[in-house]
């Protein structure tokens, strides 16, 4: 039977993991196992560096999702949720008297039952704010428990349990497992939320943007009378999706009750100043590596939050100097030949748009490329292919890969990477297509000069573009 709702049982002992093998989900087998549990778990293939980081807790992985893995009857089954229900060890599973739960539903149970929970969720910058907040509490000496969606640099692992009483974690709309296709976030108890955004995207779950917000007025709807929401308030659909909250809203963005406003950006450097005011009054200076007016909000949606919670700007001062970013959010990952080379996780049109702004902000008027790879669920689909032409603007050569696998998209739903091309070219932007990661190599590190910046767009490994680009444009260095 499956463990729906209420605390963890008492005699729960060992924990088994069907999909051990994603960040998200061995950072989670950590905190488990930080906790006293024994924990084993499941996967089809397991790597560095996350192999590594299993090893390193001693935590068996059996390859493959078969019935035999359950074998030992653990005390309570994890299911990530990516493993759907006919893999032969969720047919055993199910078949079988064992208790199991999504990693949401035993998050909340285990984790966060005690804790005054800190969801960020949002369209685009959760992981971002996530990781900010917990950064930001953690430097004010508090030890907060987190679960973030990324890997950010001030921490070494994802998630952890902590012994402050505050949790961060962020909010995720995706569905939770084969079994429970409601958003992860629904299980987070949030006593203070962020909602950064409301937009439509993940097209293989959502319909339209009505049903996304659905999902995001459910999050509304269970914030306890004494909590809080912590809204963008100048986007239309955020304000829309929080009408009903029975509980304190704090309004921030531009004109609203907590606003900021950015007072310069060092361009050697990447880093920028920051005011946050309350009520149209000077609350802190701060200063940051986020760069880009998105960030900008990001920063002071957690000041706004956290506030609440009794941090004073001077408290909060530190955990903003010492703010190291997260891994694929506008991270630096070379500078050969004095071309900065950048990978960030941008794939939806408006995080697109409001990245390379802010890339354009950091680094003025050096040349700009743009490679990015259509590989979500939504950017394979040609529901933003209008969209995507706006998106661009502030690059100054596009390139644009081959979606990735649009084997299971029928064919009039989907990408055109060439149509982008030309709509690119109607603007009179640079802009090329090609079919393979190493013509994309060839092109950019034979055309590229010192001085250039090249921004690599995509949420998956890209076929190692990344590191292939960078040994290429090593290599064509002048002997």
């Amino acid at each position: 039977m499956p463990l729906l709702h209420g605390p963890l049982p008492d005699r729960v002992r060992s924990v088994h993991i069907l999909g051990i093998g994603g960040s998200a989900m061995a950072a989670f087998a950590g905190m488990l196992k930080d906790a006293g549990y024994a924990v084993t778990g499941s996967d089809t293939g397991v790597y560095p560096p996350m192999s590594d980081y299993l090893a390193s807790l001693g935590i068996d992985v059996m390859i493959g999702y078969n019935a035999e893995n359950l074998a030992h009857q653990p005390d309570l089954v994890v299911v990530g949720n990516v493993i759907r229900a006919d893999y032969a060890e969720a047919q055993a599973l199910l078949a079988s008297s064992l208790t199991w739960a999504s990693m949401p539903q035993l998050l909340g149970a285990r984790f966060l039952e005690s804790r005054h929970s800190i969801v960020c969720a949002g369209t685009h910058g959760k992981t971002t704010t996530t990781a900010l907040i917990a950064q930001l509490i953690d430097a004010a000496g508090k030890d907060p428990g987190f679960l973030i969606g990324g890997l950010a640099k001030n921490f070494d692992r994802t998630a952890r349990t902590g012994t402050g009483p505050h949790f961060v974690v962020e909010g995720d709309e995706y569905d939770t497992a084969f079994f429970d296709k409601g958003p992860k976030f629904l299980h987070y108890r949030p006593k203070t939320a962020i909602l950064t955004s409301v937009e439509f995207d993940h097209a293989d779950i959502y319909t339209d943007l009505d049903h996304v917000k659905q999902s995001f007025r459910r999050l509304v709807a269970i914030m306890p009378n004494d909590g809080c929401i912590v809204a963008r308030w100048d986007h239309d659909n955020v304000r829309d999706v929080c009408l009903e909250a029975t509980c304190e809203v704090r309004r921030y963005g531009e004109g609203q009750s907590w606003d900021g406003r950015i007072e310069n950006v060092d361009t050697e450097r990447g880093i920028q100043t920051f005011v946050v005011l309350r009520d149209g009054n000077l609350w802190g200076r701060f200063q940051s590596v986020l760069v880009g007016e998105h960030n900008l909000y990001n920063q002071v949606a957690g000041v706004a939050a956290l506030e609440r919670e009794g941090f004073t700007p001077e408290a909060l001062v530190p955990g903003f100097l010492g703010f190291t970013g997260v891994k694929r959010r506008q991270e630096v990952i070379g500078e050969p030949r004095h071309i900065t080379v950048l990978d960030d996780f941008a794939h939806h049109p408006t995080a697109v748009k409001v990245t390379l702004e802010a890339l354009r902000l950091r680094f003025g008027k050096r040349r700009l490329w743009t490679i990015f790879e259509p590989r979500s669920a939504t950017s394979r689909r040609k529901v933003f292919q209008d969209a995507y032409a706006e998106a661009f603007g502030a690059a100054d050569v596009v390139i644009v890969a081959g979606a990735h696998d649009q084997s299971r998209i029928a064919d009039a739903e989907r990408f055109d990477a060439a149509e982008l091309v030309q709509a690119l070219r109607a603007r009179g932007q640079e802009a090329f297509s090609y079919g393979s990661v190493e013509e994309i190599v060839g092109v950019v590190a034979a055309n590229a000069l010192p001085w250039d910046v090249v921004a690599v767009l995509s949420n998956g490994g890209f076929g190692g573009l990344h590191g292939k680009l960078l040994g290429a444009i090593e290599a064509s260095r002048p002997s």
